[in-house]
């Protein structure tokens, strides 16, 4: 990773993003779809969870410093000026009903920065946090909303049922995986379907694959290992065969003795030729704009999941792209398309579980 952003930038300018005929009604088809498996789960378990990523592995206080010797060109939205910030981290893999883990699929990490400065997006007036959502993959798995939809329904037809298949394609899928990389490839797909190798997560890099605002830019957001204990976890086998739980105990384990400290990072978009904000899985060359460092977020040693801070997180908080500063703007179709599911997954777990989903003004965990 160079410290150094590129000479030449994109401007960002309202006009580079206009929503386009069809967004709204494949957007409503992507509402009702993640609607489905949300329902799904609840009418087998009583309890109302999220419609992907609903399975969390770890919930860490942590803290944002922002580096104080930004360029003017990082130096943008809420780190603009030099600080430390609270954040809360929330580690999930992608389903929306609860697997075991040898059902190895994509992680994510939740990222919410509280107190910042800044105008805000619609929506989101009430709160003084900005939230970040973050894949372990660089790029997102569709091109489009059309073929993002297309992927949806399978899943939610399949929601909670044939979990002995689930784990068969599973270990077939990372198999393949394993081909691939070897020979130097990566597969979305296949790691979407199950093929996502069984390693640590803590040593995973995190891409917020869809583009947003940076201020008078266009970005992508990452968060990479930095401490010499979490990279020393990157593509470390994990056995989690016959463990339903084991990235969580791995995660609780670590943090029950050890400091993480994970570097914050921008990839800022040169031209929309080449980095354009879609299609949604064309990957942004790091040769031509690498990422550069915007600071460090820092967790030390806690209880890094339990029955508490399930409740208090996974049932009565939300993480949104568009929670957030309007220098943050998400961009493109998909952002558009998702928002409406993101606000409906909220209010489907308050109103079934009898646990208002609020956003909080201070972070302080169990």
């Amino acid at each position: 990773m160079s410290s150094q952003p590129p000479l030449s930038l994109q401007r960002y300018s309202p006009a580079l993003d206009e929503p386009t005929p069809e967004e709204a009604e494949i957007g409503r088809k992507i509402d009702e779809t993640m609607g489905k498996v949300r329902e799904k789960t609840y009418e087998d378990s009583g309890h109302a969870i999220r419609s992907v990523h609903a399975k969390s592995h770890g919930i860490l206080q942590a803290e944002l410093e922002i580096d104080g010797d930004l360029p003017d060109v990082l130096a943008q939205g809420i780190f603009a000026h030099p600080g430390r910030h609270d954040v809360l981290m929330r580690f999930s893999t992608i389903p929306g009903d609860i697997l075991p883990d040898s059902v190895s699929t994509p992680r994510g990490v939740a990222i919410k920065i509280f107190d910042v400065d800044g105008d805000r997006l619609p929506d989101s007036e009430g709160s003084r946090n900005q939230d970040f959502i973050l894949v372990n993959g660089p790029t997102f798995q569709a091109p489009d909303g059309k073929a993002f939809l297309g992927s949806l329904k399978p899943i939610a037809a399949t929601t909670d049922r044939v979990e002995g298949l689930k784990k068969v394609v599973s270990a077939a899928a990372r198999g393949i995986e394993t081909v691939v990389e070897a020979v130097g490839g990566e597969s979305a797909m296949l790691k979407s379907m199950g093929g996502q190798p069984e390693t640590h997560i803590l040593g995973d890099s995190f891409f917020s694959q869809l583009p947003m605002r940076f201020g008078d830019y266009i970005a992508k957001i990452s968060v990479a290992p930095l401490s010499d204990n979490l990279r020393a976890l990157t593509d470390q086998p994990l056995d989690v065969n016959g463990v339903p739980d084991g990235i969580r105990a791995a995660v609780v384990d670590f943090f029950g003795s050890q400091t993480a400290v994970w570097e914050i990072r921008a990839q800022l978009c040169t031209n929309l030729d080449d980095m354009p904000l879609e299609p949604a899985n064309k990957e942004w060359s790091e040769d031509e704009s690498p990422y550069v460092r915007l600071g460090t977020l820092t967790a030390k040693p806690q209880q890094a999941w339990s029955e508490e801070r399930s409740r208090l997180v996974d049932d009565g908080m939300g993480f949104n792209p568009w929670n957030g500063v309007e220098a943050h703007r998400p961009l493109g179709s998909l952002m558009r398309m998702r928002k409406a599911a993101y606000k409906h997954s909220q209010q489907f777990r308050s109103e079934r579980n009898g646990t208002p989903v609020q956003e909080p003004d201070t972070l302080d965990l169990p």
